[in-house]
Parts: C-alpha cells; sequence; structure tokens
C-alpha cells in the first residue's frame, strides 16, 4: 500500500486524491498510520460487504437461537424481568 505523510498529503491533496482512486493510500503523522485514504467506490464496496457480513451473522445467532428455544416471547418476558 502507498504511504504519504500527512504534510505531503496537505502539500498535495490533489496527487493525493489521484492515487486514492487506483488504491487506498496509508497517511502516516510522526510515522504512525492515523488514516487512510480512498476512493468512493472501494469505501462502498466494504460497506456493503460489512453489512451483508453483519446481517448473516444476525440471520446465524437468530437461529441458534430459536434452536435453542429463544423464542419472541421468551425474550419479551426476559426483557421485562426487573430483578
Amino acid at each position: 500500500m502507498k504511504e504519504i505523510a500527512a504534510r505531503d498529503a496537505k502539500n498535495h491533496f490533489g496527487q493525493l486524491l489521484d492515487s486514492a482512486q487506483r488504491a487506498p493510500v496509508r497517511v502516516t503523522k510522526n510515522g504512525r498510520a492515523v488514516g487512510i485514504m480512498m476512493s468512493v467506490e472501494q469505501y462502498d464496496r466494504l460497506r456493503g460487504a460489512a453489512w451483508q457480513r453483519l446481517a448473516e451473522t444476525m440471520d446465524r445467532l437468530g437461529a441458534n437461537a430459536e434452536g435453542a428455544g429463544l423464542t419472541e416471547e421468551t425474550l419479551d418476558a426476559l426483557l421485562a424481568d426487573e430483578s
């Protein structure tokens, strides 16, 4: 992954934007990574993949809970219990 210092990123922002359209660019400050610049398309792909994984995980957990006998009624009763 290409890397650029924050000062250089500031001074050459247009070039940073161009580079980020091709591949993500790591931005560093004092030698420590502080951010990643990427294209909107790449960000949207990553965000979509994360939402898909979350939905799959929730479906799997729901199926496991149902298989263990947890119903909507049982969950409501557990949540209503103030003890």
